[in-house]
């Protein structure tokens, strides 16, 4: 067997082509590993194929969850359980089947259906992790961050940056319903996660149309020489869905134009950054927003890190690791770490996505692989 050959094995492989222990070499293992335990120790060579694998082998596995399933378990939440201290949010996570009971949709990212009742107000408290809100449909709700009161609509993102206190407010006798995303999971992983209580209502329950943050930032290509100095989180409140909505729009039109404005052709997408450095808008979480006209397929692409897929609009699929998946208006999808994901649009079709790809990238671990390009 040559070198090359020999590199090319997996681990069970090379571990096939070893011979077997004599019985002294047997009896000696069985002592060393007796030892090793009592020690709290583990060897490698017994470990290696799960601690470093060949190509990523995630846990989390690529799932689905109807809206029109979802949004009814988060009305009858709303009937039954009430909102304020101890358990401070109608908050209902999706667990990934994967990863074992865990309230987590990866290993790295939290998500959940967050639900307000008419008139209710979800008191204030803060955290180490950073959120963010994206809604899906209605209206009528702020979300008050550090005092200041931001309205939630239509495909509106709106950001909750770590150690920022906030809390909801409903002005209206409608209940509104939102994804939540977080993360919790990295946080919880390194051990870095802080909670304290706030005031029991929201320090402004006020209902301005445009909240502080945007009457600041909120003029494109236009900074405020107050702020200078680069922040590690957006200081940007809302991103609203008239901007998101116009630009992926204009990008379309470009392309029509015969201006390359688009990712490919009939595929616009946008990425939401921070203005004072053009990065992400939390150092943990990246959010994109992506538009397909009806008829487009994306290249089959495997990334290192995970993502969170929500259809604002329309009907597609998605095909992971073969498996093709129709989704509609609401549905969320998880595409783990390394797993063969495709997308196409049956009708003209919006998604909003976020993901760990700003971890991943600042740890340099990140990947790419279209398998178009290397058949």
């Amino acid at each position: 067997m040559s070198a090359d050959e020999f590199e090319e094995l997996s681990h069970d492989e090379v571990r096939n082509t070893m011979l077997p222990p004599t019985p002294e070499e047997e009896a000696g293992l069985a002592d060393l590993y007796g030892r090793m335990e009592r020690e709290h120790m583990i060897p490698l060579w017994t470990q290696i194929g799960d601690l470093m694998p060949n190509q990523p082998s995630p846990q989390a596995v690529p799932h689905v969850w109807r809206w029109t399933s979802i949004l009814p378990v988060a009305e009858q939440a709303g009937e039954l359980v009430p909102v304020g201290r101890g358990g401070e949010r109608r908050a209902i996570a999706l667990a990934n089947p994967g990863l074992g009971g865990r309230p987590y949709i990866t290993p790295t990212l939290w998500a959940a259906i967050q639900y307000l009742g008419g008139r209710e107000i979800a008191p204030e408290h803060r955290h180490s992790q950073n959120a963010f809100r994206f809604v899906v449909e209605g209206e009528g709700v702020w979300t008050v961050v550090n005092g200041d009161p931001v309205a939630m609509r239509r495909g509106d993102l709106l950001l909750t940056p770590g150690w920022n206190f906030h809390g909801h407010h409903n002005e209206t006798d409608r209940p509104m319903a939102w994804i939540d995303g977080l993360d919790i999971p990295f946080v919880h992983y390194t051990d870095t996660g802080f909670f304290e209580f706030g005031i029991d209502r929201v320090t402004d329950e006020a209902t301005p149309d445009i909240s502080r943050s945007e009457r600041l930032w909120g003029h494109p290509g236009l900074r405020p020489l107050s702020a200078l100095q680069p922040t590690v989180n957006s200081p940007i409140g809302a991103y609203r869905w008239e901007h998101t909505d116009r630009a992926l729009a204009q990008q379309l039109l470009l392309e029509d134009e015969g201006v390359p404005a688009t990712i490919e052709p009939g595929h616009a997408a946008v990425r939401y950054v921070n203005p004072t450095t053009g990065g992400d808008i939390m150092p943990t979480i990246r959010a994109q927003f992506h538009r397909f006209r009806a008829g487009t397929q994306t290249r089959t692409v495997r990334e290192v890190g995970s993502t969170v897929y929500q259809v604002f609009a329309g009907r597609g699929e998605f095909v992971l690791d073969g498996e093709r998946i129709v989704v509609e208006t609401g549905d969320l999808v998880v595409v783990p770490s390394w797993t063969a994901c495709r997308i196409g649009a049956e009708t003209d079709f919006d998604l909003f996505a976020f993901g760990d790809q700003p971890i991943i990238e600042r740890l340099h671990f990140d990947r790419r692989f279209i398998e178009e390009e290397n058949v």
